[in-house]
């Protein structure tokens, strides 16, 4: 399985309890599963943490982890179209905007039974045109996608800690 991971994974994660500072094993973790093939960022959200102005984005800048991260393949823009597609008809720039990159990353997955969307976008079937959610842009795409708990839990991210009973 392949994982692409969307920018609010990292962003979250770093965010929140998983700080470089705080819990350096975890980006071990990640890189360790990038540099096997198993997790990865289409260049267009990779792009999106990295210009940002904090750890994260100089840690995203590091020669090693872009290489490692970076999904090595050109978005299919055919692809792009057709989960655009989902977002609705007449879409403005504005609409654009909003909506970002998120359809590269769902364009990545698109067709592909051993790829997986992590994202930390929640479901929101009400949500209409630009205001739609990744997971359910995916659903109506036929690609799947799980939440960064469900990725953590699955690849079994561990401190290396004991439980003392």
């Amino acid at each position: 399985m392949l994982y692409l991971l969307d920018a609010n994974t990292l962003i979250n994660a770093h965010r929140g309890w998983y700080a470089l500072k705080r819990v350096p094993e975890f980006w071990r973790w990640v890189l360790h599963h990038a540099e096997a093939g198993t997790v990865k960022m289409p260049s267009e959200i990779y792009a999106e943490v990295e210009a940002g102005n904090d750890t994260l984005a100089i840690w995203m800048k590091d020669a090693r982890h872009k290489k490692a991260l970076r999904l090595d393949e050109d978005a299919d823009l055919g692809k792009v179209q057709t989960v655009l597609a989902q977002y609705g008809a007449g879409l403005t720039e504005a609409d654009m905007i909003s909506i970002g990159q998120d359809p590269f990353l769902i364009a990545a997955a698109l067709g592909n039974s051993d790829r997986r969307v992590v994202t930390a976008e929640v479901s929101s079937s009400g949500k209409k045109g630009a205001k739609r959610k990744v997971p359910n842009v995916c659903d109506d795409c036929a690609v799947s996608w799980q939440s960064p708990i469900d990725f953590i839990n699955e690849l079994d991210f561990t401190t290396g800690w004991e439980l003392l009973e």
